[in-house]
């Protein structure tokens, strides 16, 4: 298994696979997940040329990280792929460097990332959003 931080393009397509899986990313196009990929820092786990694990980070290098997509495709789950990424990603030195780390995620995973040091006491931020296209 390797770490890598740039996917081929056989690996966009699985990731796209992986995302059309989920709830929270299904319907992307692959258009979309070419530019998500393009436009952020990867972090991405292979085992021969299977993607089996990803995330990825946008940042400004100073004061926030904001980590987005961690997935693990579903025959790798429970064997602790999500730890090894969220430990690469913690410690690269663009993220090391940075104030806050942040991301959202549902509340049955809140206690799995309080454990790698996420916290919801963020004081009086609330999440906004404002949609953009359809």
């Amino acid at each position: 298994m390797q770490l890598v931080h740039q996917l081929t393009d056989s690996h966009i397509r699985q990731l796209h696979q992986l995302y059309q899986n989920e709830w929270w990313s299904a319907g992307r196009s692959y258009a979309e997940t070419q530019t998500c990929v393009n436009n952020s820092l990867i972090f991405a786990l292979i085992d021969g040329d299977e993607l089996i694990a990803f995330a990825r980070v946008l940042t400004d290098g100073v004061f926030k990280a904001f980590l987005f997509d961690v997935i693990i495709a579903p025959q790798k789950r429970q064997q602790g792929l999500g730890a090894q990424l969220l430990d690469a990603i913690t410690s690269h030195p663009t993220i090391r460097c940075v104030k806050h780390l942040e991301l959202y995620c549902v509340a049955e995973l809140i206690p799995y990332y309080q454990h790698y040091g996420f916290h919801t006491d963020v004081g009086p931020i609330n999440l906004m959003r404002r949609q953009q296209r359809d």
